[in-house]
């Protein structure tokens, strides 16, 4: 899809539109707003020779955003993430949900502190309450709070971390407060609407896009005072499936210290690209017992596998504390050799 990502949002509408035809798209640009209509409209008149191949990415593009929306509307973001992992493997799963994020958060509070610059906005927040910089961050993509979060100093990042995770969900009126006063601030306009943030998994993404020492000395705090919610961060900061993140020489470090019949159960059910990767990564010998003893095994229960996915994130976990494996966080230098 290397085409599609270069077009704007209006070029894209703008081919899907003509993709599908006058009839379908009329009904649809009679339902949009004036102001994008006039835009989608200039886009379709300026938009010549499209090639059949870009044509088949928008509309896959397309259809896999709304089937992520689909999902969302049914069961939440992680039953669309769990859903989206298995169809298409964690990556593509992560840049659908993302994008379908971001339209979707356009509208709600904090929609301009997204849009804001980084540094512009932690000049702004970084002198607020620890509560009022927590609430803020949880409204924001994991990778802008991150960087937020990262630049605060140690005492004042492992309060707010702690106020992150530790929230359930904040009233209307205390996100309407704080809307008011970062509003006058940033001299914007910033939505209204209220949803339920906050909580272990907004850390657990905050810290995913977060630099290794970060990561580290937030949990190393959070450990001595919050011990049991430390621990419930670390399972959650990398799953069974983000094997495929590590580079060859940490998976097969990693092989080396597991189980066979563990890896046999933690293999059932998954995905392809995590299969892929992990047969790849062992001798060819190893990759038909391991093929046998799966089919060899029949159904299992559930539990059993997320078990032995859970010992084996346990032994990645280990390696890489250890610093014999390296898992590459999102503000990670990069490696020289």
């Amino acid at each position: 899809m290397a085409q599609v990502k270069k077009l704007t949002g209006y070029q894209k509408t703008a081919i899907l539109l003509i993709a599908l035809g006058p009839d379908v798209s009329s009904n649809i640009i009679k339902r949009l707003p004036e102001h994008v209509i006039e835009k989608v409209s200039y886009e379709i008149a300026n938009t010549t020779g499209v090639t059949s191949e870009l044509r088949k990415e928008v509309l896959s593009e397309f259809q896999e955003m709304s089937l992520a929306q689909d999902y969302i509307t049914e069961g939440g973001l992680d039953y669309a993430k769990n859903l989206l992992t298995k169809a298409l493997g964690p990556q593509k799963a992560k840049e659908i949900i993302s994008a379908v994020s971001e339209i979707t958060q356009q509208n709600k509070p904090f929609s301009m502190a997204r849009k804001a610059d980084p540094q512009h906005l932690f000049n702004t927040i970084s002198k607020e309450h620890p509560q009022t910089i927590a609430l803020i961050l949880c409204y924001l993509q994991p990778d802008k709070a991150a960087t937020i979060l990262s630049g605060l100093p140690k005492e004042l990042q492992q309060d707010v971390a702690y106020r992150i995770a530790t929230m359930s969900g904040t009233s209307p009126q205390v996100v309407k407060q704080v809307e008011s006063v970062l509003e006058r601030k940033l001299s914007t306009v910033i939505g209204r609407d209220f949803t339920e943030i906050g909580g272990v998994h907004s850390l657990v993404e905050i810290l995913n896009s977060a630099d290794r020492s970060t990561e580290k000395t937030i949990l190393d705090d959070l450990e001595k005072e919050q011990p049991e919610l430390a621990e419930q961060i670390r399972e959650g900061l990398f799953v069974f499936e983000d094997i495929v993140l590590l580079d060859s020489a940490s998976i097969q470090r990693v092989m080396r210290e597991v189980d066979n019949a563990d890896l046999a159960l933690a293999m059932k059910g998954t995905t392809d690209e995590v299969a892929e990767v992990i047969y790849s990564n062992l001798s060819k010998r190893a990759a038909e017992t391991l093929r046998e003893d799966i089919d060899f095994m029949g159904p299992v229960k559930l539990v059993q596998v997320e078990e032995a996915q859970k010992k084996i994130v346990g032994i990645i976990r280990m390696l890489d504390e250890a610093g014999e494996i390296v898992i590459v966080r999102g503000g990670d230098d990069i490696l020289v050799v």
